[in-house]
């Protein structure tokens, strides 16, 4: 029997109790993997291209050890909810033991991160807030699931 695949967003941030943690928890508790949230923040008053150094650094201390790492980039590619299903299912089918997604601050991820990725993924060309994204990632990975099991929560 293949091992579960666990799934582990890392995002530079703090955690924040709101409606956007309320709809992280709700996809959470839907998913048939275990997701894990870990926040990562700099306290030192860097800025620039030195913050973006020491997020990287701090996002990527914090993956699994083994982890396939998706970074979360305006660069990566955006994939439709099926074409992500896909891929999702191929992360599982293939024996993916921990797959962690890297979420950076507000300039970005550095390219220290990007490097470090497996696949860089994109949520579209537009901005959005940033303690949205990690339960938008949960939201999609909910709906990869619901595709890959033929449940009715997606529907074309």
């Amino acid at each position: 029997m293949v091992p579960r695949m666990r799934i582990t967003i890392i995002a530079v941030g703090r955690r924040k109790k709101g409606p956007e943690q309320a709809l992280f928890d709700q996809y959470k508790g839907r998913l048939p993997w275990p997701l894990d949230l870990k926040l990562v923040e700099e306290k030192k008053p860097l800025s620039g291209d030195a913050l973006k150094a020491r997020e990287a650094e701090l996002l990527t201390a914090a993956l699994p050890d083994g982890a396939t790492v998706i970074a979360m980039d305006e660069r990566g590619r955006s994939l439709a909810s099926p074409d992500f299903a896909e891929r999702l299912g191929a992360w599982r089918d293939d024996g993916v033991r921990d797959l962690a997604f890297l979420i950076g601050g507000a300039d970005g991820l550095a390219e220290e991160a990007r490097a470090r990725a497996d696949f860089m993924l994109s949520l579209g060309k537009q901005t959005w807030p940033h303690q949205l994204v990690p339960a938008l990632l949960a939201e999609q990975l909910y709906r990869g699931h619901a595709i890959l099991t033929g449940h009715p929560y997606h529907r074309v």
